[in-house]
């Protein structure tokens, strides 16, 4: 069945599986934490507003959902989550720590620009650094819209369009003060280093997309990392740069 999938998908599931043992001791971090913090730089929650208002009751989708800790804190809030990732390691994770916390919600192996479940079935439907990355835009961003109802709510976390523009082409490496690459063609990234696909559009390029796709643009929030901040993922990556400029974004959109 993988030999069918997107390149960009079945490499991405190579990956993942590789690599999801370096994720489980912060996916449990991440399950434990009281209140929930985003990003590489664990932004709370209070200055983000990823979970803002009341999703008791929703039916919401984590658009790859990883070690499922963003899903556990839905379930906890009172929302009926789902959870779709690509790695099926990644899952095995998730599901140990549903075990292990008591927390239990429906996991799916599959590609969040295909997900399988009809038109209109969720009320609320999130991503932090997973399909809002590792998909494609022009495939998963349409495919959140068939999915929620009328008025329902996309969120997603990003790199900032800054930060893909003065990261070099090391995984890792610290970001740049300059731009190292053009703003105009931004889509897929590879790395020298790694056998992963990421995308990532201009704001020209993702407002469009988000309007035709039927949403509206409610907010745009551009965190700012705490003083004593530290980078979990990438600690090479100062905090200086991210106090001076947007590291990450987050998209909050509605559909009409």
């Amino acid at each position: 069945m993988s030999a069918e999938l997107p390149e960009h998908v079945r490499r991405n599931r190579e990956e993942w599986d590789r690599a999801a043992l370096d994720w489980v001791a912060r996916g449990r971090d991440l399950w434990g934490a009281e209140e929930p913090v985003w990003g590489v730089w664990r932004v709370p929650e209070a200055q983000v507003g990823m979970l803002a208002g009341d999703v008791a009751g929703t039916d919401a989708i984590e658009l790859g959902c990883g070690t499922g800790y963003v899903s556990a804190w839905l379930a906890r809030r009172g929302a009926r989550p789902v959870g779709i990732d690509n790695s099926q390691a990644q899952l095995a994770t998730a599901r140990r720590l549903q075990e292990e916390f008591g927390i239990d919600f429906e996991l799916l192996h599959g590609n969040a620009e295909q997900v399988p479940y009809p038109d209109a079935s969720f009320d609320f439907a999130i991503s932090e650094y997973g399909a809002s990355i590792w998909c494609d835009p022009y495939a998963w961003i349409p495919e959140a819209a068939r999915l929620l109802r009328p008025r329902g709510r996309l969120v997603f976390l990003v790199n900032s369009s800054l930060a893909m523009l003065c990261a070099p082409d090391e995984e890792g490496a610290p970001l740049s003060e300059r731009l190292l690459r053009p703003y105009f063609g931004m889509h897929r990234f590879e790395w020298h280093d790694d056998d992963a696909v990421e995308f990532h559009l201009p704001h020209g390029e993702l407002i469009a997309l988000l309007r035709s796709s039927g949403f509206e643009i409610e907010e745009l929030v551009e965190p700012r990392p705490p003083d004593g901040s530290t980078n979990v993922y990438h600690p090479n990556d100062a905090l200086e740069w991210a106090q001076k400029w947007p590291c990450e974004e987050v998209w909050k959109v509605r559909r009409r």
